[in-house]
């Protein structure tokens, strides 16, 4: 049993540690689902990098802080030289955690709990061990600063007070080495921060951090019974149908936005999100695309639907060093093939999409955006004599329907969105970073009544990140391509040479 304790954590914290329940009495630690996708992911990274770094999106109470303190618990009382720091945004929330440690100790059975050196109410060293903890409170910039440590759990990372400056003096605490694990979580508060930065690098894959998110509605207690007289709306059955919930699931929700948030849904979202887009939608944000739309398309199985009309490619050059190239193909109700590139210079994007046109003659037409470095990539290709199957798109030019959009930026989106929006739900990559690419522009309208997106800098300022996938997809919209030539009107091929735009339109 012991060898088993020591292999398994889940058994080890059910067999041997106890936690105090929201109705107050003390219980032997069995994992919920929440726990256990977290497990999962932390483990995947382990195993594959040695260490762990995760940064963990979630609701409220669905114990994330009690999974990774007693993980760190199991490590720190059963190794020899290992300390852990446990670092919260408020002192009482740092005790708090501390008391759930001291808890795991104390009610631990005898043949596994160590010898201990000091133990009170801000101490817990293991003797023999040479073992023990250290706790802080985010509200020094110096906090951690002074310690070594191996295992670093911090909570609601996204209301630290000095959150920058005390992350700058974390990587030196716990050292990036084997073994070493730092898990950061929190629920959200909003865009701007330490924690929604970090979100955007995690989801970007750059950096040593992966992005797990946990949804509200794994939590087998988030539910109630069904009153009498409830009812949905259309988009409480959008939200349901999307995440596949039940009557139960919804009354609870309905009940906590109702009670607990005064009617406001962005709140809920926020401290209870389906989706990582949710959990950090701007207040007033209003997105030209709807985040269930979005999700629903992720899970469509492409296989089901067939591919009608023109293979086209997006192409979304970086414009600074920070930002991704994007490539996505699209045809008819599919989206596919997304790939996001960072540090390319033109000349390495020029051969990338080279090797797509020679490998995959189906590709009738690649659009590319001619913004910053987009002009040399599309001159370079014409040049190699690819004219015929490239479009160079400029994202402020006019649009084709100049009564509804303001640029060409615009009205791709704008199709994007009514394509998304369709009755019939296409299919896109399952893929987060795009989803939150997808449902990060705002629009409103000019002084004409036309509808106009926010540009792409602002996004950037706000969300910490530009939408590049976003962009790439709605880049395959720019222009109506037939699946031949012989399919585009005369008059279609002069109305478009007209405005500056290629003539040899694919479908």
């Amino acid at each position: 049993m012991l060898a088993r304790l020591l292999e398994d954590d889940e058994l080890y914290c059910a067999k041997n540690l106890k936690i105090r329940t929201k109705a107050g009495t003390i219980v032997p630690f069995v994992w919920n689902a929440a726990q256990r996708m977290l497990h999962a992911r932390v483990e995947e990274q382990l195993q594959h990098s040695g260490w762990v770094r995760a940064l963990v999106l979630k609701g409220r109470q669905q114990g994330v802080s009690t999974y990774t303190g007693a993980r760190f618990f199991k490590r720190t009382s059963m190794r020899f030289g290992k300390r852990t720091m446990i670092l919260t945004h408020l002192d009482s929330a740092t005790k708090n955690l501390f008391r759930m440690v001291k808890t795991f100790f104390e009610l631990s059975d005898d043949t596994l709990r160590p010898m201990t050196k000091n133990n009170s109410g801000t101490e817990l060293n293991f003797a023999k061990l040479r073992s023990g903890y250290a706790v802080a409170t985010a509200g020094s910039r110096n906090a951690g600063r002074s310690d070594t440590v191996q295992y670093l759990h911090g909570s609601e990372v996204a209301f630290w007070p000095n959150a920058q400056d005390i992350m700058a003096g974390l990587g030196q605490t716990v050292p990036l080495l084997p073994g070493s694990e730092m898990i950061l979580e929190s629920t959200a508060d909003g865009l701007g921060n330490l924690f929604h930065k970090m979100w955007v690098m995690a989801m970007a894959k750059k950096g040593d951090f992966i992005a797990i998110f946990i949804p509200w509605f794994v939590q087998e207690e988030y539910r109630r019974a069904v009153p009498a007289d409830f009812e949905m709306d259309a988009d409480d059955e959008e939200y349901m149908e999307t995440f596949g919930l039940d009557l139960e699931q919804m009354a609870w929700r309905r009940a906590k936005i109702d009670s607990e948030f005064a009617g406001d849904i962005d709140r809920f979202n926020a401290e209870y999100p389906a989706t990582p887009d949710l959990a950090f939608t701007k207040v007033g944000h209003k997105a030209l695309i709807q985040t269930l739309r979005v999700q629903k398309a992720r899970k469509v199985n492409p296989k089901l639907l067939q591919a009608i009309g023109a293979h086209v490619v997006g192409v979304d050059p970086a414009r600074f060093g920070d930002d991704d190239t994007a490539i996505i193909h699209r045809q008819g109700r599919k989206a596919w093939g997304l790939e996001k590139v960072n540090g390319l210079d033109t000349m390495a994007v020029v051969g990338k999409i080279v090797r797509l046109l020679e490998d995959d003659h189906t590709i009738r037409m690649v659009f590319i955006d001619i913004g910053g470095l987009g002009a040399g990539i599309y001159d370079r290709l014409v040049e190699l004599g690819y004219g015929d199957r490239v479009t160079a798109v400029n994202f402020g030019g006019k649009p084709i329907d100049e009564r509804k959009y303001f640029n060409k930026r615009s009205e791709m989106w704008g199709l994007l969105a009514d394509w998304l929006h369709d009755l019939i739900t296409p299919s896109i990559p399952d893929d987060d970073s795009l989803h939150s690419d997808l449902t990060a522009p705002s629009y409103r309208f000019s002084s004409n009544g036309q509808i106009k997106l926010d540009p792409k800098e602002k996004i950037k300022e706000e969300t910490g990140k530009s939408p590049d996938a976003g962009d790439a997809l709605a880049l395959t919209f720019a222009l109506p391509i037939a699946a031949s030539d012989i399919e585009v009107p005369a008059w279609k091929r002069k109305y478009l040479a007209s405005r500056g735009r290629k003539t040899a339109m694919s479908g």
